[in-house]
């Protein structure tokens, strides 16, 4: 799959919803998509699964989840995304269940998207290195939480009208790809909204560190399979 030329990403929507699980998860992955979409006057939301209190080994989640969620709000903000919400699951530790299932589709309901965003819930990033266990537990919660929504007949106590309207979902940085977004007019917003994450850069180091090394790096990787122009990829699952 990887050498496969990648489709571009469906245009035809209003609204979407990105769900995942830490803040910086779609600055990693799908942020540069998100500036062309709400530039192009596209509605998107964020629903952050937890407060990412578990990312900073020298900060104890006391003081790194508050941390972070100013870090998250700002960092959507330079890609145009001013919904940001955060479920409050425990960092590190989120288990895949009814009471998660139930919270991404009450949010689904609520805000009624085409196009769900997810990260990459595979077992391995592409390359080979292995993902972890919040990023897949949420990728699987994500998938069937849109099924969810779409039944009357579950999950009845939200008090919320049953939403059928999602089209796809779109895992982030997955090593099946499918599809690709041309970044090359948001690639330096994509940094920015990556740079807002500053406690985590700088407790992060090393490569993942570096914003504008690792996103160009990974944007023209990308743009091989995508007509040579910087782009970020996603594994696209019709509904």
């Amino acid at each position: 799959m990887s050498g496969d030329r990648l489709e571009p990403m469906p245009e035809d929507w209003e609204r979407a919803l990105a769900v995942v699980a830490h803040p910086d998860d779609l600055e990693y992955g799908g942020c540069g998509a998100v500036a062309k979409w709400t530039d192009e006057g596209k509605s998107v939301a964020y629903l952050l699964v937890t407060r990412g209190e578990a990312g900073i080994d020298t900060m104890p989640p006391e003081e790194a989840g508050p941390l972070r969620t100013e870090e998250q709000i700002a960092s959507a903000a330079v890609v145009g995304v001013h919904d940001v919400e955060f479920l409050d699951h425990p960092d590190g530790v989120i288990e895949y269940g009814l009471p998660l299932r139930r919270d991404i589709a009450a949010a689904i309901r609520r805000y009624r998207p085409e196009l769900v965003i997810m990260s990459n819930h595979r077992e391995t990033w592409p390359g080979g290195y292995l993902n972890m266990a919040d990023h897949r537990v949420v990728g699987e919660a994500v998938l069937d939480a849109v099924r969810d929504a779409a039944n009357r007949w579950i999950f009845r106590d939200l008090g919320l009208e049953p939403w059928q309207g999602v089209r796809w979902v779109a895992g982030a940085s997955s090593p099946r790809s499918t599809h690709a977004v041309d970044i090359t007019t948001t690639m330096d917003r994509a940094i920015a909204s990556l740079k807002e994450h500053k406690a985590y850069l700088a407790a992060l180091g090393g490569e993942l560190g570096e914003p504008e090394t690792f996103l160009r790096t990974a944007a023209e990787e990308t743009g091989k399979r995508f007509g040579g122009r910087l782009a970020t990829d996603f594994e696209l699952f019709p509904m």
